[in-house]
């Protein structure tokens, strides 16, 4: 797939964020993508039921499941997985459609997706969200009041198997309090925006008004 050319001049860049359920991942992306310009979300693919609150296109694009499994045969997704029964998943077509458009992407995807998208796509920047602790991420699951001890139970040995990827990863970020994670998941977009490769055209400009 070809980079999408940014409105400095640059590349966009793609950056892969995950994290268990529970850790504060949609929060943490909800507050960059208020406060960061040029970045756009990228919208997935699922068969979960939309809840009331949700809107077909703008949380999620919602289809049937046959849907799905026809979209994998033809190989339309960047990367999918099946988590805690539902399939979710990111379409080549979406994510092109975004890239075109010029702001860097964001991709809410969990482990096994990160992986398929740094085998597509290398050149990725990949964040992991870690909890404080086993107790704290505890917490936090049955401080929301609407799952069953079964499914905490499930969400936490699930947490700890995605937590041993840690290593898979470019980035690291704990989010054991709110605006520092985020802060250090804003340096880290701005930091990437700053590499060599992604404002070299911007660098050759400048040297050329010297006559170099």
């Amino acid at each position: 797939m070809e980079k999408a050319i940014s409105s400095d001049g640059g590349y966009g860049n793609i950056f892969v964020i995950s994290a268990p359920s529970g850790v504060g991942k949609s929060t943490l992306i909800r507050l960059l993508l208020e406060s960061v310009p040029l970045l756009h979300f990228s919208i997935s693919h699922t068969t979960r039921p939309r809840r009331a609150a949700e809107q077909d296109g703008r949380d999620y694009f919602f289809v049937e499941r046959d849907k799905f499994e026809s979209m994998i045969a033809a190989d339309k997704f960047v990367e999918w997985a099946n988590v805690h029964g539902n399939l979710y998943g990111t379409s080549r077509g979406h994510l092109e459609e975004v890239r075109k458009a010029g702001p860097d992407v964001i991709l809410d995807v969990d482990v096994q997706g990160q992986e398929q998208v740094k085998k597509k796509l290398p050149e990725a920047i990949t964040v992991f969200i870690l909890p404080p602790s086993f107790g704290e991420l505890k917490t936090r699951l049955l401080s929301r009041g609407s799952e069953s001890d079964q499914v905490i139970q499930s969400r936490l040995e699930q947490a700890g198997e995605e937590i041993a990827r840690w290593k898979d990863y470019d980035y690291l970020v704990v989010n054991d309090e709110l605006h520092r994670a985020f802060e250090q998941l804003r340096a880290i977009v701005l930091a990437t925006r700053a590499r060599r490769g992604a404002v070299q055209s911007k660098a050759e400009k400048i040297l050329n008004t010297f006559g170099g």
